[in-house]
C-alpha cells in the first residue's frame, strides 16, 4: 500500500471503531461522506486490501489510444527515424496533421529503440560561460565539414556565424572547403548586411592563427587576421572546442535539423542550399534565439575607408630586383620600366591576389604594370594542405586525373585554381 492508502486505512479503522464520525473522516480525506461509507463497507468485507485503488494496474483514462500510437510510430519509422523527439513532433504536426506532445513521442521512441534517454547520452560536463551582453560584441565562427546533402550531393563545408549574446544564427554559407577565400566571401556578406562586430571568436584553424611561427608574415598575422585588422575587428582563438561551445552546439543541431530539412526540401547542391538557408535561419532563430541582456547593438557601420575589394585579397610582399623582377607562386613577373617601378628597386612591393584571379603589383598605393615570364619548375612538389581540406583536394585530384590522363606543359604560364576549383592562368 502507498503512504496515502495507509493514512486512509487508519482513518477508516477509526470510523469502524467509532473513534471518529464519518463526517469528520470525509473532511480529513477530502471526499464525500457517502464515499466514506463505501470505503468502510469494503474494509469490513475485504480488510485492508479493500482500500487499495481499483485503478492500480489499469491503463489511464487519458492514455493515447493504441491505434493512434501505431499510426504515429509508423510515420516516424518511415520518415523521421533519425529525428529527435522535439523535431519529429514538429514535423508530424506540420506535415501529417498528427498532434502528439514531444514528451509522449519521446517515451514512444525510447520504448521502440529510436531514441536514448539523456542519462545514456550524457558525456563529460563542462561549466558554461556567461553570454556577452550585447549583439555584435562577440561573433563565434566555425566551419563544419559534413555530408549536408547526404548521398544526393557532394560533401562540403558550412560556415557558421553565431552571435554569442543571443545564440542567433547571423550568417550561414555552404562552401567547398574551409579556406581563406571562403571566409573572405562569407565575412564580406556578413559585414555588408550587419556591419562590423567587436570581435570574432574562432578555433585554431590555420585560417585564423599562425600555428608555425617560421611560416608567418612579418606581422605574425594570417591573411584573414590581416584583413580583420584592417577593418579594426579583433580575432580571438579559443583554446578548446568547449570554450566556443555555442557554435559547436549549433553545429550539432544543424547537422541534425538542417540535413533533414534539406532532405525534405529535396535540396542536393550548394547553390540550392545557399538559396534555402535564409528561410531556415529565420525559422531557427524564431525557435532557439535568446534575448540579449542589453538591447544595444554593437555592430559598427562600414565606412568609405573600408575598401572590401582590396581588404579581402591575398597579400604578399616581395623585394623588387635590379632587373625589375619578382617571383610569386613559382612565376617570374617582369615589371615595365616605368618611373614608379624604377623607384621601387630594392624595396618591398605588395602583390594583391584577388579571389577572381586578378593579380596586381602595387608600391606605395600605385599599381605597377607587369608581364609574366614562365619559370621552369625544376622539382615537382607535393601540395601540403590542412586536414579539413584534404577530402575536397582528393576529389579535385580525381576529377582532374579522369579528365586529363596525361597533362602537358603550356607556354602561357602555370595554371592556378580559384576558391571554387576552376582553373585560370596568372597574367
Amino acid at each position: 500500500m502507498s503512504d496515502l492508502e495507509l493514512d486512509k486505512l487508519e482513518i477508516i479503522r477509526d470510523v469502524d471503531l467509532d473513534r471518529m464520525p464519518a463526517r469528520a473522516a470525509a473532511v480529513v480525506l477530502g471526499i464525500s461522506e457517502r464515499q466514506v461509507w463505501r470505503l468502510l463497507k469494503r474494509y469490513r468485507l475485504q480488510g485492508a486490501g479493500g482500500l487499495i485503488s481499483l485503478k492500480r494496474g489499469q491503463p489511464s483514462n487519458r492514455k493515447t489510444p493504441h491505434d493512434v500510437r501505431v499510426a504515429v510510430m509508423a510515420v516516424v519509422r518511415s520518415n523521421y527515424a533519425d529525428f529527435g523527439p522535439t523535431f519529429a513532433a514538429e514535423k508530424l504536426h506540420e506535415l501529417h496533421d498528427l498532434s502528439v506532445s514531444r514528451e509522449t513521442l519521446r517515451a514512444w521512441m525510447i520504448e521502440d529503440g529510436l531514441w536514448q534517454t539523456r542519462k545514456k547520452r550524457r558525456g563529460r560536463v563542462h561549466q558554461p560561460r556567461y553570454r556577452r551582453d550585447c549583439v555584435g560584441e562577440l561573433i563565434q565562427i566555425d566551419g563544419s565539414d559534413h555530408r549536408w546533402f547526404e548521398a544526393r550531393g557532394p560533401k562540403c563545408t558550412l560556415l557558421v556565424f553565431i552571435d554569442d549574446a543571443t545564440s542567433r544564427l547571423i550568417h550561414l554559407q555552404f562552401v567547398q572547403t574551409e579556406s581563406t577565400f571562403a571566409y573572405y566571401k562569407a565575412t564580406r556578406t556578413y559585414l555588408e548586411t550587419f556591419g562590423k562586430p567587436i570581435a570574432f571568436y574562432s578555433d585554431k584553424h590555420a585560417v585564423f592563427r599562425v600555428n608555425k611561427p617560421g611560416g608567418a608574415n612579418t606581422d605574425g598575422l594570417t591573411q584573414f587576421g590581416r584583413a580583420l585588422s584592417d577593418l579594426n575587428i579583433e580575432i580571438i582563438c579559443a583554446n578548446s572546442s568547449q570554450a566556443k561551445g555555442r557554435v559547436e552546439r549549433a553545429n550539432k543541431t544543424l547537422q541534425d535539423r538542417l540535413v533533414k530539412e534539406l532532405r525534405l526540401a529535396g535540396v542536393s547542391s550548394m547553390a540550392d542550399g545557399n538559396a534555402f538557408l535564409p528561410g531556415f535561419v529565420a525559422d531557427y532563430n524564431a525557435r532557439f534565439a535568446k534575448l540579449p541582456a542589453n538591447p544595444k547593438d554593437l555592430h559598427r557601420a562600414m565606412t568609405d575607408r573600408d575598401n572590401l575589394d582590396d581588404i579581402f585579397t591575398w597579400r604578399v610582399e616581395r623585394t623588387l630586383s635590379q632587373a625589375l623582377t619578382l617571383q610569386y607562386e613559382k612565376v617570374l613577373f617582369i615589371l615595365e620600366p616605368t618611373e614608379a617601378a624604377q623607384s621601387a628597386i630594392g624595396k618591398r612591393v605588395t602583390v594583391y591576389d584577388y579571389p577572381d584571379g586578378r593579380l596586381v603589383i602595387r608600391y606605395e598605393g600605385q599599381d605597377l604594370p607587369y608581364r609574366t615570364f614562365d619559370k621552369i619548375r625544376q622539382v615537382k612538389q607535393t601540395s601540403v594542405v590542412e586536414n579539413k581540406r584534404l577530402g575536397a583536394l582528393l576529389d579535385l585530384i580525381k576529377q582532374s586525373q579522369e579528365a586529363n590522363p596525361t597533362t602537358y606543359r603550356t607556354r602561357k604560364g602555370p595554371k592556378r585554381r580559384d576558391q571554387s576549383g576552376h582553373m585560370f592562368n596568372i597574367g
